[in-house]
């Protein structure tokens, strides 16, 4: 175990209400780092920034857990101010950043392409490290093609994009959606969690696996 403490900070963005996290923690030589997951529009990525700013975190990543505009509409804003960052996608959802039909802001009139690519593939069961915290990757596919879930056993988290939410699951009625495999993913990959694990999502408030397998009606037998 670690001493060092983890830290999740929640930016959520007023008109699609999309939660974008940095997340940190303090490495053996006593600096902060961290990683970015799902930065939105303004203001919530310029928020996100200045609190980057202020704590003096070293951004190691920048991680999307999927391609739909909402999650990844900051991107080119976060990596201008944090080059060096590595940016972590699924290759399946990687060409919806350059896509605005495939990310779905041109059916909303606002047709975001972004400059930044992907540098890394978001491959499930690797893992990598922030600091003395391990995070793992999990297949969380169905909502989109690519989608992916980040779990951290020693800190009992998970963050599941739009995969689970508090009492709902991401929806399944866009192109690249698929229903019974995001159903499939969550009961192999999420509901197999300990009860106790945090689920931080990609829209609404913080609840528990253990919150979700009992009450949530989507995921009822």
């Amino acid at each position: 175990m670690t001493d060092s403490v983890l830290t999740i900070e929640t930016f959520t963005e007023p008109s699609f209400g999309e939660n974008a996290f940095v997340v940190s923690a303090t490495d053996n030589d006593g600096k902060k780092v961290g990683f970015v997951i799902d930065p939105s529009f303004p203001p919530a990525v310029h928020k996100l920034l200045s609190y980057i700013a202020t704590e003096h975190i070293l951004l190691e990543k920048i991680v999307l857990t999927h391609g739909h505009a909402d999650h990844v509409a900051g991107l080119d804003i976060v990596h201008t101010a944090h080059p060096d960052a590595a940016i972590l996608m699924a290759k399946a959802d990687q060409p919806m950043l350059a896509d605005s039909y495939a990310n779905l802001s041109a059916p909303f009139g606002m047709a975001i392409t972004l400059q930044a690519q992907a540098t890394d593939d978001l491959v499930p069961d690797m893992a990598f490290e922030m600091g003395p915290f391990t995070w793992k990757v999990l297949d969380t596919s169905g909502h989109s093609a690519g989608g992916r879930s980040l779990y951290c056993a020693q800190a009992g988290v998970v963050l599941t994009g739009d995969a689970l939410f508090a009492g709902s699951i991401g929806r399944t009625d866009f192109p690249g959606s698929d229903h019974h495999q995001l159903i499939r993913h969550i009961r192999e990959n999420l509901l197999s969690l300990p009860d106790a694990t945090m689920v931080y999502s990609g829209h609404g408030p913080t609840t528990s696996v253990g919150n979700e397998r009992k009450s949530n009606p989507f995921l009822s037998d």
